[in-house]
C-alpha cells in the first residue's frame, strides 16, 4: 500500500511539473492574445437553452402487476434498484399516527425472509451492500446498491424484507424509543416549529398533509399494527422497482421473475387525500408561537394549486421572480439587498398531485422589523398581482427554468425514479416535457393572470416564532393575533 501511494505521489508531482512548466510557456503567448481581445461582460452574455432527451428505459409488467423499468448503465460494475410502494403515512389510523413510519423503519432493521435483523446487517457487512427502506406521507420507497457480482444475494435479502418482514419485538421497541425521543426533540428548533404549526394552520391538524405523531401515538403501536399494515398495503401490483447499472436486461428479468413472480396480488388502497377546507374570510390570519429566540421566524402565505392545474406553469414563474430565484427574486433584493430586513427570505409553491398545494412566503429577521418585512411581503405581493413583469424577468425566469431541466436527470437512476415518480402519480411520461414546452411559450400576461388568480392578499395566514412578550404587538397591525401553545411532549 505504500508503494502505491508513493507512486501516486511521485505522479502527482510529476504532474504538477509539466503544469508549471506548461503554463510558464503558454502564458506569454496567452497574455499577448488577451491584450487585444475584448472581455465579455458575463452579466450580458447570452447562451443557448441547454437540449437534453433523457433515454428510454424498457418497461415490463409482469403477471401479477408489479412494473418494472430496467436502464442498462455498463460504465461501473454497480446496479442501483428502488422500488416506489402504494402505501403511507395517509393510511395512519388518527389513534396511532405514525404507524407508517415505525412499519418503514423496521421492515429494514427487524429482519426478514429467513434471515434475523443480525443477519442482515452482517451479510450486507459482508459484501458492503446497502438496502433502504421507508415510509412517508404519501408513499413507501425501498432501495439496493450493490456491485453486479453481489446483486443476487442482495436482490434476496431485499425481497425477504420486503414481502415477508419479521419485525422483531426488539428492534420495534428500538425504533418507538428513538421516535419518541425525535418528537420530544422537535420543539427545540424554531424552524421546524413555525413549517409545522403553519402546515397544521393551512390544512388542520388532524388533516393527513399536516398531522404529527406524538408520544402517546407512538406508545400505542404494537408489533401486531405493524403486521397488520404491511400485511393490508404491500403488495406486487401497488409496487414499482426500477432497476439500473451493470445487467444484461433478460438476466435481470429473469432473477426478478424468480424473486417476485409467486408473490399473489392484493387490494392496492387507492391513494386519495381529502381537500383541506379553505379560508373564505377576508382577513390574513395571524397565529404566533412564543420562544425565546434570537430572530422572529415567519411563514406567509395559503393553499394553492396542484401541479396538474394548467395555470401551474406560469403561476410557478410568476413565484420564481417574486421570491423563489433566490439572489435575482424581488423579494431577496428588496427584503435582504435593498433594506437589510434578513439574511434568509424567498417565496415557495409547493405543488403536488394528490393534495393541495401551498404558496408561501419565507423570512428570518430580528424582532424589531418583523413588521416591516410582512409589510414588505404584502407589498411585493401585490405588485405581482397588478403589474406585469418586465421582459427581462421574464426571459431570465425562463432560463433558469428551461437550463435546470437537465439536471432533473443526472444519472440512470434520476432518469428511471423521475419516471416511477411520474407512473406512481398517473402523470404521462413526456410530463416534464409538456411543462417545459410550456413554460417556454409563457407571455407576460399569463403570469399576471395566474397570479391574480391564484395569489390571494385577504387569505393569508401568518405565522411567526419569536419571543412572545413582544411578537404579539408587531403582528396586530396585521389582524386578529392568537397564540398557538405548544404542548410539552412527555
Amino acid at each position: 500500500m505504500t508503494r502505491v501511494n508513493g507512486v501516486r505521489s511521485t505522479m502527482r508531482w510529476a504532474g504538477c511539473a509539466l503544469g508549471a512548466a506548461a503554463v510558464a510557456f503558454l502564458l506569454p503567448l496567452i497574455v499577448a492574445a488577451g491584450g487585444d481581445a475584448p472581455t465579455a461582460d458575463p452579466r450580458v452574455m447570452k447562451f443557448d437553452p441547454v437540449e437534453f432527451t433523457p433515454p428510454d428505459p424498457d418497461r415490463v409488467v409482469f403477471e401479477n402487476g408489479m412494473v418494472v423499468y430496467l436502464l442498462e448503465d455498463h460504465e461501473l460494475p454497480l446496479i442501483t434498484l428502488s422500488a416506489t410502494l402504494r402505501t403511507g403515512a395517509w393510511l395512519d389510523p388518527g389513534e396511532k399516527v405514525g404507524l407508517a413510519a415505525l412499519t418503514g423503519t423496521v421492515m429494514r432493521t427487524g429482519g426478514g425472509g429467513t434471515r434475523s435483523a443480525e443477519q442482515v446487517d452482517q451479510e450486507l457487512e459482508q459484501f458492503a451492500g446497502d438496502v433502504g427502506i421507508a415510509i412517508g406521507r404519501l408513499s413507501g420507497s425501498a432501495s439496493l446498491d450493490v456491485l453486479n457480482k453481489d446483486f443476487k444475494r442482495g436482490l434476496d435479502i431485499f425481497a425477504g424484507l420486503i414481502r415477508s418482514p419479521s419485525f422483531e419485538p426488539a428492534r420495534l421497541e428500538l425504533a418507538k424509543l428513538q421516535a419518541i425521543e425525535g418528537i420530544r426533540r422537535r420543539q427545540d428548533n424554531p424552524g421546524s416549529i413555525v413549517s409545522r404549526e403553519f402546515l397544521k394552520q393551512l390544512y388542520g391538524s388532524d388533516h393527513p398533509s399536516a398531522r404529527e405523531s406524538t408520544v402517546e401515538s407512538i406508545r400505542r403501536i404494537t408489533r401486531a399494527d405493524l403486521v397488520a399494515f404491511h400485511g393490508k398495503t404491500v403488495y406486487p401490483n401497488g409496487m414499482i422497482l426500477g432497476v439500473t447499472g451493470d445487467f444484461r436486461r433478460d438476466d435481470m428479468l429473469a432473477m426478478l421473475r424468480a424473486t417476485f413472480g409467486d408473490w399473489k396480488k392484493g387490494d392496492v388502497p387507492d391513494l386519495k387525500i381529502p381537500d383541506a377546507r379553505e379560508s373564505t374570510g377576508s382577513a390574513p390570519a395571524i397565529r404566533f408561537v412564543g420562544k425565546e429566540t434570537s430572530q422572529t421566524h415567519l411563514r406567509v402565505g395559503h393553499l394553492s394549486i396542484k401541479e396538474t392545474d394548467p395555470d401551474y406553469a406560469a403561476l410557478a414563474l410568476a413565484n420564481d421572480i417574486l421570491g423563489g430565484s433566490s439572489f435575482r427574486s424581488r423579494l431577496f433584493n428588496d427584503v435582504r439587498t435593498k433594506r437589510g430586513l434578513a439574511y434568509s427570505v424567498g417565496s415557495r409553491l409547493t405543488a403536488g398531485v394528490h393534495d393541495q398545494g401551498i404558496w408561501l412566503m419565507r423570512a428570518e429577521t430580528k424582532l424589531p422589523s418583523t413588521q416591516e418585512v410582512i409589510t414588505r411581503f404584502v407589498a411585493n405581493l401585490e405588485r405581482i398581482r397588478t403589474d406585469v413583469v418586465s421582459e427581462e424577468e421574464l426571459a431570465e425566469a425562463k432560463e433558469a427554468y428551461v437550463n435546470s431541466f437537465v439536471f432533473s436527470f443526472p444519472n440512470s437512476a434520476a432518469v428511471v425514479n423521475r419516471l416511477i415518480e411520474l407512473e406512481y402519480d398517473g402523470l404521462p411520461k413526456d410530463f416534464l416535457q409538456q411543462l417545459r414546452a410550456r413554460v417556454v411559450a409563457l407571455k407576460r400576461e399569463e403570469l399576471l393572470a395566474a397570479a391574480r388568480k391564484h395569489l390571494h392578499p385577504d387569505r393569508l395566514t401568518i405565522v411567526a416564532v419569536g419571543p412572545g412578550g413582544a411578537l404579539p404587538k408587531m403582528l396586530s397591525g396585521f389582524g386578529d393575533v392568537k397564540e398557538i401553545r405548544l404542548e410539552p411532549e412527555s
